[in-house]
């Protein structure tokens, strides 16, 4: 039976030291009986505490985390069957496949897209995370040499080894070092095999099956065999058929806590298409529906992009709105007498904003103050943009060191709000600014700052 945060706390040893990467010990309870983190990130709990809370409050879907300390991958960790009822946890895993049979530029070429096809949005790097390196000729230092190259040219890219051959996996483990990889290729005839290297190398290892079935099997040994982290890849290669396999398997593990089925899955679009539309469609198919890690041929903006985007979406957590940092933005170089202009840290409305101070090419500073993601009227009507609030974010944030003049920008729709600000900054002048973001780069180039 699983136990309620209060329960967990009482057996914490409530240092609230944040080494777990949670602030407080209940906050981290709270996380641990909603099964979105496991009791053994407390480094301070003793065996038997781990004992007794891991099996009732592990996520179903078991957290695996490989790749280096600087650049960590994370899948699995996920709670539930839809968004709704709670959120996704970690976003699935973009790889691009290379394999030793390909030549040097091909190779190359993957890397260089890897590494330049980064995009931002809304305060949040897109990228694909992952590169699987195939041993497609059975030779121990072609395949080492690969992975090699691989390491040098993509920095921080997670490794997938795949390979049948458990001697040049561990070869090529070996090379990887720090940068843990995923050890791909397990099945009933070499798990034995593949259980030593993984262990040997500290690192997770994916199962190779033909079906449901005999992925189950497989992990069951593994399992047998001491080992916590999996990855499964039922071996399905058709679109019904991977859908199929990770509902079966999601469903399998939330609803009825089926261990061996209790991991994140690893599909292979590159294996299930010849061109990189369907590979794209796909993907989009089976990001929408619980793939842990999804393999790609190669990478182009064009399917790449779109596929960042969806995986955006659905990973981002509906109950919480999608906010930037506070603090002061200096736009196109500003110097003491550019323009001070304020709004809210609600994403969208920071970026059209800063996106058309950009466009007026007109130095300025954007004061960006917290108001816990509510756009701007929304947050004045909650109580999270009021005068006093913006005043004292202000003076804690020393605007007055950058600029010589002492005039402030307000949204057009605070205007009710001049006086209040007028009264809180003491030498300052509050400007009405226009209701419309698009109406701002004329504004700004007739702006000057009051005698």
């Amino acid at each position: 039976m699983a136990l309620t945060g209060i329960q967990i706390l009482k057996m914490l040893p409530k240092k609230n030291c944040g080494e777990c990467g949670i602030p407080t010990c209940l906050a981290f309870a709270m996380k641990v009986a909603a099964g979105q983190t496991e009791i053994g990130e407390c480094p301070y709990v003793s065996d038997e505490v781990k004992e007794q809370i891991g099996e009732a409050s592990a996520p179903p879907i078991r957290t695996v985390k490989f790749g280096s300390a600087e650049h960590p991958f994370t899948t699995g960790g996920e709670t539930c069957l839809f968004r709704h009822e709670k959120r996704f946890e970690n976003p699935t895993g973009l790889a691009v496949l290379v394999t030793t049979d390909m030549s040097d530029a091909d190779v190359d070429g993957r890397l260089a897209r890897f590494n330049a096809l980064r995009y931002e949005r809304v305060g949040v790097m897109l990228k694909a995370d992952l590169v699987a390196v195939k041993d497609t000729k059975g030779n121990a230092a072609a395949y080492t040499a690969l992975v090699q190259k691989v390491l040098g040219g993509a920095a921080d890219a997670g490794i997938i080894l795949m390979s049948d051959n458990a001697d040049n996996l561990a070869a090529a483990a070996k090379a990887c070092g720090d940068r843990k990889p995923l050890v791909y290729g397990a099945t009933l005839g070499n798990a034995d095999a593949f259980a030593k290297v993984a262990k040997d190398a500290g690192c997770p290892v994916a199962v190779k099956g033909g079906n449901v079935d005999d992925a189950v099997a497989i992990s069951e040994k593994l399992m047998a065999a001491g080992l916590k982290d999996l990855i499964i890849d039922t071996g399905a290669r058709t679109v019904r058929a991977a859908l199929e396999d990770n509902v079966i398997a999601r469903r399998a593990a939330v609803k009825t806590r089926y261990k061996p089925l209790g991991f994140p899955t690893i599909a292979f679009p590159c294996e299930m298409a010849g061109d990189a539309l369907m590979e794209a469609m796909i993907a989009s198919v089976l990001i929408a529906k619980y793939a842990g890690i999804v393999v790609l041929s190669d990478l182009q903006g064009d399917v790449l992009f779109p596929l960042l985007l969806e995986r955006l979406n659905i990973f981002t957590d509906p109950q919480r709105p999608m906010v930037v940092q506070q603090d002061i933005y200096p736009i196109n170089g500003p110097g003491e007498n550019s323009p001070v202009l304020i709004t809210c840290n609600f994403s969208l409305t920071y970026f059209i904003v800063s996106g058309e101070i950009e466009g007026s090419k007109v130095p300025s500073w954007l004061l960006i103050k917290d108001t816990e993601g509510l756009s701007v009227l929304t947050a004045w009507a909650a109580g999270k943009f009021g005068a006093d609030m913006i005043a004292q974010f202000m003076k804690k944030a020393e605007i007055e060191s950058k600029v010589k003049h002492r005039e402030l920008i307000i949204p057009g729709y605070l205007a009710s709000m001049k006086g209040e600000l007028e009264e809180e900054l003491a030498g300052w002048t509050i400007t009405i600014g226009p209701r419309e973001a698009g109406h701002l780069p004329a504004f700004l180039k007739e702006w000057k700052p009051a005698a």
